[in-house]
């Protein structure tokens, strides 16, 4: 299994820019954990290094962690596998993600900035991506279905040797 190295973690909470109708989307973020890995490396190798890392179980509810919980303990766990990330284009990672960022209106200027450094910034300059496949019912939990109102994408960025494990949703 490919090691990986942890880098950095970039939240960005929608409800900390000012909207004008002032609900700020509800409850949303987007939670992108950095890691750098060897040049060698392969992406199967390196998805199952990053399942299996201690900072996976983290994003499924953007901090903390319940061990006994149905959101991301012992179930996601169990249920997510490296077999479960698919190749997806740049194009459709975009689209996606853009769906569920505009999904309820526009965002204040402060907020589009903060996700062009950031989600954007790293969906582009991924050299391939992975998405989180469709897992059906056995994806839905306490606060809903995976490709509802929540997104994971794996961006694997071969110039930096970094990968960055991206989950954006609605908490």
């Amino acid at each position: 299994m490919a090691k990986l190295d942890f880098i950095e973690r970039t939240f960005v909470n929608f409800r900390d820019h000012p909207f004008p109708d002032g609900r700020g989307h509800g409850f949303r973020w987007v939670d992108l954990k950095s890691f750098r890995f060897a040049r060698d490396c392969q992406d199967p190798d390196l998805l199952t290094a990053v399942v299996a890392h201690e900072q996976f179980r983290d994003d499924y509810a953007g901090g903390g962690v319940d061990p006994d919980g149905l959101r991301h303990g012992p179930y996601w766990l169990n249920v997510i596998s490296p077999d479960e990330y698919q190749p997806v284009s740049r194009d459709r990672t975009a689209l996606v993600l853009e769906e569920w960022v505009k999904q309820y209106g526009g965002l204040p200027n402060s907020l589009e900035r903060a996700l062009d450094a950031t989600l954007r910034a790293t969906v582009n300059s991924a050299s391939r991506l992975y998405c989180l496949r469709d897992l059906g019912s056995d994806a839905f939990h306490d606060w809903g279905g995976v490709h509802g109102e929540f997104h994971e994408f794996v961006a694997i960025d071969d110039d930096r040797q970094a990968l960055t494990l991206l989950v954006a949703a609605d908490d």
